[in-house]
């Protein structure tokens, strides 16, 4: 297993580079970044994705897929910052999570419902909250919170 300080230093990297550019560095590039040979560098790689971090890389590979909050691959959360749109959520409640990699910063959430399809979007700029169409929006979350299995609905 890779040393913890290197897996911090390749955490960072990976973030900065996806807020930077909306995509994660390949293996080689995060190698070059942390000063190792590439094979060291995709060893760091799935290291990183197997220290419990909900982050993956695509099946088969050792391209990463997803690195919260953010998904390296489309998803139908679109992330727009000051009028770009080059960042993808990993999920909705993530999507609310991306405000905070860039203070100061608007920062909009476009997704379609995954139950009618009527198409969402969410801005804020850091804790404030600019728009909300439809101005009433509901999370959903099919997984157990709060300590016991039934599912909650978010408002």
């Amino acid at each position: 297993m890779t040393d913890v300080a290197i897996l911090d230093r390749a955490f960072s990297a990976v973030l900065a580079r996806m807020v930077r550019t909306g995509q994660a560095p390949h293996y080689v590039e995060l190698a070059a970044e942390l000063g190792v040979d590439p094979e060291t560098g995709r060893r760091i790689v799935n290291d990183l994705m197997a220290s419990g971090i909900p982050a993956w890389t695509h099946p088969g590979t050792d391209y990463i897929a997803s690195f919260p909050p953010f998904n390296n691959q489309p998803t139908q959360y679109r992330i727009t910052v000051d009028g770009r749109q080059r960042w993808f959520a990993q999920c909705g409640f993530e999507a609310l999570a991306v405000r905070w990699l860039f203070p100061g910063q608007a920062v909009r959430v476009d997704a379609p419902c995954l139950d009618c399809g009527e198409w969402l979007s969410i801005e804020t700029r850091d804790d404030e909250i600019l728009s909300v169409t439809p101005p009433t929006m509901v999370g959903y979350s099919r997984s157990a919170v709060g300590g016991d299995a039934a599912s909650r609905p978010f408002r």
